[in-house]
């Protein structure tokens, strides 16, 4: 980890998946929501079939997963590749005192190649949230696959500043194509962990507009 004296930087959710190009930000502002839960995830059994860009895909569930959360970044992503056209749209997403404490602490969020990251001046503006690690542990990168029509529109509505709540399943997807070529992609099951593998990849059934 690099530090410098005015923009210390922290990855806290990696990339599940190498995918696409950055295309375009949903546009929102930033605020602040007080007494947002932690999430709740519930160990679970299932699957669902989907075909996608000719790729026979499995998705399995692993946990229902209930998430109330303010989002504080989106991106999506329009490559032509498997990955982009099953979660065209990711989200960075704050609950607890990183939610409460948003707009007090200047964090710069930011997203690009499937990661997020954030960045503060000095370590004496987390004191309201806690530490580096309570931020990692309220706070993840999200990648949204949408269960029908309905709920993939949802989901391009979601921008920056929105408070929601986002029901489904964290899962697993794996899949092939007749070619040979495979596909995998795999759900972080944690909030606390960090780096490369730490984002949630959801399967969205629900989209709630909480405030």
């Amino acid at each position: 980890m690099r530090i410098r004296r005015f923009a210390w930087v922290f990855i806290l959710a990696g990339v599940c998946l190498s995918v696409g190009l950055l295309r375009s930000h949903s546009r929102g502002s930033q605020r602040s929501v007080a007494g947002i839960q932690d999430p709740v995830q519930t160990e679970t059994t299932g699957q669902r079939e989907l075909f996608v860009d000719g790729y026979q895909l499995t998705v399995n569930y692993l946990y229902t997963y209930d998430i109330s959360a303010l989002v504080v970044s989106t991106h999506n992503y329009n490559s032509s590749n498997v990955g982009d056209k099953l979660a065209p749209k990711d989200v960075a997403l704050a609950w607890g005192p990183v939610a409460a404490y948003n707009t007090n602490v200047d964090f710069h969020w930011k997203q690009s190649g499937r990661w997020y990251y954030w960045k503060v001046n000095t370590y004496e503006e987390l004191e309201p949230v806690g530490d580096v690690a309570a931020v990692s542990s309220h706070s993840a990168n999200n990648h949204l696959i949408g269960a029908d029509e309905t709920v993939k529109k949802q989901i391009k509505r979601i921008k920056t500043g929105d408070y929601i709540r986002l029901t489904g399943y964290l899962v697993n997807v794996e899949g092939k194509k007749e070619d040979g070529h495979t596909f995998q992609w795999r759900s972080s099951t944690s909030r606390s962990d960090t780096g490369a593998g730490a984002c949630e990849l959801i399967y969205v059934t629900g989209v709630e507009w909480l405030d």
